[in-house]
């Protein structure tokens, strides 16, 4: 195939999978459940720490600690009593476990309390270079509260060469606002054409098949190739091809 067909193709399937039919066997469905930014960008960035493995496993632990803040995350955060906090002593997701989960809530706690939203830091982070800047400036607020040496391994250290794939995920959540009705586009301090390819190995074995990929490591350095090509194909949107790849790799097995 052609440049100009891979393209083509590439659009075509985008518009096929970026469809609000997507959202309910997605970990973007939790964040769907509300409408308050906070909300959105609490369970969005929960959601996402968890979202490797079966997804429909993903998503009955993703929904259980929403449940477990009484659906109301963000007052959940900044009210709940310490014996309201216990309850997720028991919460774990695979290597995910309680110890990790009660940082993690912690650290979102403090961040609320000293910051108006998680946007604003990225967007501190965006001025020391780009996007992966602001992914990396992110990493260090947020594991600036204590956190035990196990607990980093869940956000990506990009600046190590993770892919990053899950933090990728989140931004584009947040940030791509097409009217499609998936992602969210409350974030307004980051481009959709400033993102990367949330890259796993779906979207990097498709990517590689159709040849717009050669590392064979899934790590930053493929975000970057890939993202390279994608914004050939679409300098304003790249990472709406994240549909295409995805839906290519898992639906129809390519």
């Amino acid at each position: 195939m052609t440049s100009e067909e891979i393209k083509e193709f590439l659009d075509e399937k985008a518009d096929l999978y970026n469809c609000t039919g997507f959202i309910e066997n997605d970990p973007v469905s939790i964040p769907h459940r509300y409408s308050r930014k906070e909300d959105i960008e609490i369970a969005g960035f929960l959601s996402s720490t968890i979202a490797w493995g079966r997804r429909d496993l993903i998503l009955q632990k993703a929904n259980l600690l929403m449940d477990l803040m009484e659906d109301q995350p963000y007052d959940f955060l900044q009210n709940a009593s310490e014996e309201e906090w216990e309850r997720f002593a028991t919460f774990y997701y695979r290597t995910f476990q309680p110890v990790d989960a009660m940082y993690f809530l912690k650290a979102l706690k403090n961040i609320y309390t000293e910051y108006r939203d998680m946007e604003a830091i990225f967007a501190e982070g965006m001025k020391q270079g780009g996007v992966k800047e602001a992914i990396d400036h992110f990493r260090q607020k947020f594991f600036s509260y204590s956190p035990q040496e196990r607990t980093k391994k869940h956000y990506a250290n990009v600046m190590k060469g993770s892919a990053g794939k899950r933090v990728n995920m989140f931004l584009r959540w947040m940030v791509r606002d097409d009217e499609k009705g998936v992602d969210f586009g409350i974030w307004k301090t980051i481009k959709p054409k400033e993102l990367y390819l949330p890259l796993d190995v779906h979207s990097g074995n498709v990517a590689r098949k159709l040849g717009i990929l050669n590392r064979k490591q899934s790590d930053w350095k493929a975000v970057e190739e890939v993202t390279a090509v994608l914004r050939e194909f679409d300098p304003g949107d790249p990472v709406k091809y994240d549909f295409a790849l995805f839906g290519l790799g898992v639906n129809e097995k390519f």
